[in-house]
């Protein structure tokens, strides 16, 4: 049996822990900004940032682990244009998981509200406290995370364009669960 190449173990647990994190803070953030001021709402505002600089740390992980270790080839019946859209897509991917959580540290600094990551680390404010900068990057990471949104959902309807139509393994480099038929 000819078996697909598979991406590293580390980088497959990170793909999928990123991915769930993603999955949980988009709905958590739609469900908070919509709650009247109160105690859960700041817990809730808490979880959302601690989840997002996590999903910061994993990713800067993740981009040293792909530094050294090389993504498994695509099979040679992709062609160069989707090839070029899909590299494309996945550097838009990692340029959003890394500007959205800055943007909404960003947008806390400038509330003056300083995050503690965790509870734990207090990190440093990246702004001074200026209400309409956090209500502009509010905005500004609102839009990101409709364009994080956007791009995920292409990113999965690909891969399961690969998987089902074309059945060339794309999907199952990670996946390792997924036998190539």
């Amino acid at each position: 049996m000819n078996r697909t190449p598979r991406y590293t173990t580390t980088a497959i647990a990170l793909h999928w822990v990123i991915a769930i994190l993603i999955f949980s803070l988009v709905p958590l953030g739609l469900y908070m900004t919509g709650l009247p001021l109160s105690v859960l709402k700041i817990r809730l505002f808490a979880w959302h940032k601690w989840l997002g600089l996590t999903v910061l740390a994993l990713a800067l992980v993740r981009l040293a682990w792909r530094a050294g270790h090389a993504p498994p080839p695509l099979p040679g019946t992709i062609p160069a244009w989707q090839r070029a859209i899909a590299t494309g897509l996945h550097h838009l991917l990692y340029l959003l998981m890394f500007i959205i959580p800055l943007t909404g540290w960003a947008t806390s600094s400038a509330a003056g509200v300083q995050v503690v990551w965790w509870g734990v680390l207090p990190l440093p404010n990246l702004l001074a406290k200026n209400e309409a900068l956090a209500h502009i990057l509010g905005n500004v990471h609102s839009l990101l995370n409709d364009g994080l949104i956007a791009l995920v959902a292409l990113h999965v309807a690909a891969a399961l364009k690969h998987h089902v139509i074309d059945r060339d393994g794309v999907l199952a480099r990670m996946l390792p669960f997924l036998h190539q038929e």
